[in-house]
């Protein structure tokens, strides 16, 4: 259950660039638009991934966890649905499913990534815009 009762979605649709000879999505696609959506969630939430890499903040990827349901193929309308399931002091975990932007979504594959904190290539606390997020008023 994430931590957060937002969930994001993010449109997109299945590029040829990123399918195999059969047409269907490469699995390496889904990183890239995991990605995708944990940088819109963090937009819709009025963090700007970019504002606070230029502040000298970065949350590496530590761990990336996908669980491949059915195929997404080229020109496949989809959803990135996205929500943050933890934030600890330096890290933070964020969840995901990636479904057909359809009346009636179907699955097509389940993840989660983790992050810790950086700053000029140090690990610390996460920035207060995000720690924001998740700690009581």
């Amino acid at each position: 259950m994430p931590l957060s009762t937002t969930i994001v979605p993010t449109p997109l649709r299945v590029r040829y660039a990123e399918t195999d000879a059969a047409g269907i999505a490469h699995h390496s696609a889904y990183v890239a638009w995991l990605e995708m959506g944990r940088v819109e969630w963090l937009r819709a939430h009025g963090v700007s991934y970019a504002a606070l890499e230029r502040e000298g903040y970065h949350l590496p990827v530590v761990a990336l966890d996908i669980r491949y349901v059915a195929p997404a193929r080229f020109d496949d309308a989809l959803l990135i649905r996205t929500g943050l399931a933890d934030a600890r002091s330096r890290e933070a975990r964020f969840v995901y499913e990636v479904v057909t932007d359809a009346q009636h979504p179907r699955q097509l594959a389940s993840g989660s990534t983790r992050h810790i904190c950086l700053l000029e290539g140090r690990v610390v606390r996460l920035p207060e815009a995000i720690r924001a997020l998740v700690e009581p008023s």
